[in-house]
């Protein structure tokens, strides 16, 4: 079977492709490397670089996809108010672009990368999947709509689909200045010795996921013909202090850390319920906070400029 993935270049697409590998599918990957990047792919992968807001017949033709990964998207919640017209067109537009190749080229299947972000301020916690779509950001807008389109293309052509919900994930490859989360932000500061910003009492909370068990539910969702809509979380809510006292174990010394005022519109508490997830996909996350971190830092190590640093286990 083969899988085409979009933004597979990416921090979450690139660890799907090495899953898919490792599950034994055949693996296209199409991006426009424009947060993605070349080295983050097995050399013999087959690779287009290509804006998937054009049109994708040629590569459908050639490739015959039986299912598609759409991971690629625009992430940041601040470039989303910055530019709200380039955030549909990344993340709406290009989504019917791909929904439409889809339907044309027989795919059976589309998976796709959605958010936490939907659901905007909690109700309650956790968050389940029935919980209330109210955005808070043009993000969180943008994915909520191109959830409804890919639901109304199952409906329409009878396109079967599995929309993921990821909670804050966090991993090796994540671009500190691109698509960052805080996990990733705080190891580049570590590993550069300066000291990680933290706003407010940091006490706010999120759910952080590994990006390999990420990976692990993308896959897995390939094999389920019913259509579903999950959240892929671990259900345990940490706190921005919590994290940097586990750092703090991974990096074998204490972290200076800096305090700023809180940020405007930062929401104080987030934690997503993966009960859907566990049961349709036989999914459970795999790596524990400690786990995730470490193999993080050890990447960070490797990557970034200033490699003299001593990190102990």
């Amino acid at each position: 079977m083969k899988v085409l993935i979009t933004g597979g270049a990416g921090f979450i697409g690139s660890h799907i492709v090495e899953e898919l590998i490792k599950s034994q599918y055949e693996v296209v990957v199409v991006d426009n490397l424009v947060t993605g990047h070349i080295l983050n792919l097995p050399p013999d992968v087959i690779f287009y670089e290509s804006d998937i807001r054009r049109n994708l017949d040629n590569i459908f033709i050639k490739e015959k996809p039986d299912y598609v990964i759409h991971q690629a998207a625009q992430v940041s919640v601040s470039q989303s108010f910055a530019d709200p017209l380039y955030d549909c067109e990344e993340n709406i537009v290009a989504t019917l672009n791909v929904l439409q190749a889809c339907v044309d080229h027989n795919v059976k299947k589309i998976v796709f990368a959605s958010t936490a972000a939907v659901y905007g301020n909690p109700n309650y916690l956790p968050i389940d999947e029935q919980h209330s779509i109210k955005p808070i950001s043009f993000y969180g807008l943008t994915k909520a709509h191109a959830e409804k389109y890919i639901q109304l293309y199952s409906e329409t052509y009878n396109l079967s689909y599995s929309i993921l919900r990821y909670a804050n994930v966090y991993g090796p490859r994540q671009d500190a200045h691109g698509e960052a989360g805080v996990i990733a932000l705080f190891i580049e500061k570590i590993t550069q010795g300066t000291s990680p910003i933290i706003f407010g009492d940091g006490k706010q909370t999120r759910d952080f996921v590994f990006v390999k068990d990420v990976a692990r539910a993308n896959v897995a969702a390939l094999s389920h013909r019913e259509n579903m809509v999950l959240n892929i979380s671990t259900s345990q809510e940490t706190s921005i202090l919590e994290i940097m006292e586990k750092l703090a174990i991974v990096y074998g010394k204490p972290i200076q850390t800096l305090n700023q005022s809180e940020r405007e519109g930062d929401i104080k508490a987030s934690v997503l319920q993966n009960n859907k997830a566990q049961a349709m996909l036989e999914w459970a996350p795999n790596y524990s906070l400690i786990e995730g971190l470490w193999e993080t830092l050890q990447h960070y190590r490797d990557v970034l400029p200033n490699k003299s640093q001593e990190v102990k286990a």
